[in-house]
């Protein structure tokens, strides 16, 4: 199998069939980083992450994942999405702006249940940084260290900032009553 650095390499250099076997393995990790957080647009924001990734291919060192280089454009991507749709004069913060402050409700995902509607709710409120980390963390298998990359912070304050969240997200799903929802409750 080829791995992806060769893909994105092929692709850059007029490989159209090494783009499509790229976006097709990572196209699915995308949408959901992108669906978690916004209402609409999701397809043109996946679009825009993995054109960027192309653009800016000929600067990627390969020091990191793919996925992390992938989820670094996307984080971008993101935050320039919700400036845009904030007022002009508006500074979006990603450590302490939500998702539920740029207007966005959480139940634009579709949730089976009870415990993952309040999971989905507490998530939205955590700031957009605390938020993506969470998720990349527990539910894409990111390492702190690839998060460290991806949110271009030392390891260490990646831990911290992990550690905030978490214990966050616990505040906001007690207050709802329900526990056994956040990894390592029961």
């Amino acid at each position: 199998m080829v791995d992806d650095f060769e893909l994105l390499k092929r692709w850059a250099a007029g490989d159209k069939a090494a783009g499509g076997q790229l976006y097709d393995r990572h196209v699915s990790k995308v949408q959901r980083f992108f669906r978690n957080r916004v209402q609409d647009g999701v397809d043109d924001l996946v679009q825009a992450t993995f054109l960027a990734s192309l653009e800016a291919s000929d600067r990627f060192r390969g020091d990191s994942k793919f996925t992390t280089y992938l989820y670094s454009i996307a984080r971008f991507k993101l935050l320039e999405h919700m400036r845009r749709r904030r007022s002009k004069h508006d500074v979006i913060d990603p450590l302490v702006v939500s998702v539920m402050d740029c207007g966005h409700s959480p139940t634009s995902v579709i949730v089976r249940n009870e415990r993952e509607q309040i999971l989905q709710a507490a998530m939205c409120r955590l700031p957009i940084d605390m938020q993506i980390a969470l998720e990349l963390y527990y539910w894409e298998g990111v390492t702190a260290r690839e998060l460290a990359e991806i949110l271009s912070l030392p390891e260490g304050t990646v831990r911290t900032r992990l550690r905030r969240a978490r214990q966050q997200l616990r505040k906001y799903v007690e207050a709802a009553g329900v526990r056994g929802v956040l990894p390592g409750q029961t």
